[in-house]
């Protein structure tokens, strides 16, 4: 009896392959038949499943933005049982710096989608910036509820704020990457800016509940 493939797998599997190849020659140098050589299977195979380069960059991106939502799920939950707003920016934010093998493919990857989108026509005609903005609005949601709870100082506007850290996590990121500094030292600059936002002493906004 011929075993049964398991299809889904098999796409993950040479997602997979795609993301350690362009992490190592980077996505623009990145090929079909070098995807299927790294995955151990045929080039046929690779366009069986996906048919155009294009396709099967869409599906890693895809892949990788799933990988990522794991990885803070985890930076979550390593944060303790129900973590307050603050935790939860941090393990947004610290997710996405390249601090260890895949963290850095996700950064290097990314962002390589990112230049790639602004002259490929096919993926610049994709919703590229859907996760961004799903990530944006997630900060912004946590911030209005740290106002809420008089945990941060007034005055502070959550969509602007919210921008910000967004747009300084990516650009330790790659100043990481590119050696200019460490992962510690991008940790400590990301701490400076939320002890800005954040109050020491929370204040009683009348909003919970009483005793």
């Amino acid at each position: 009896m011929p075993k049964r493939v398991d299809h889904t797998e098999r796409r993950t599997e040479i997602a997979e392959a795609l993301l350690r190849v362009a992490a190592r020659r980077g996505l623009h140098a990145v090929g079909m038949r070098d995807v299927a050589a790294e995955a151990g299977v045929s080039l046929r195979l690779v366009q069986y499943y996906f048919e155009t380069k294009e396709k099967l960059l869409l599906y890693g991106l895809q892949h990788l933005a799933e990988r990522f939502g794991e990885r803070v799920a985890a930076r979550v939950r390593g944060a303790g049982h129900r973590p307050g707003p603050r935790a939860m920016i941090e393990a947004i934010l610290t997710a996405a710096l390249p601090t260890d093998e895949e963290s850095r493919t996700f950064h290097l990857v990314f962002t390589s989608y990112a230049v790639l989108s602004v002259t490929d026509k096919v993926l610049a005609t994709q919703p590229f910036i859907t996760n961004p903005d799903a990530a944006e609005s997630t900060l912004v949601a946590l911030l209005r509820q740290a106002e809420e709870g008089g945990l941060i100082q007034p005055g502070v506007d959550a969509h602007l704020e919210a921008v910000s850290l967004l747009a300084m996590s990516a650009g330790l990121g790659t100043s990481i990457l590119v050696g200019q500094r460490t992962p510690e030292s991008a940790t400590r600059v990301l701490d400076h800016h939320l002890d800005r936002i954040f109050r020491d002493d929370p204040v009683d906004t009348g909003t919970r509940t009483q005793e």
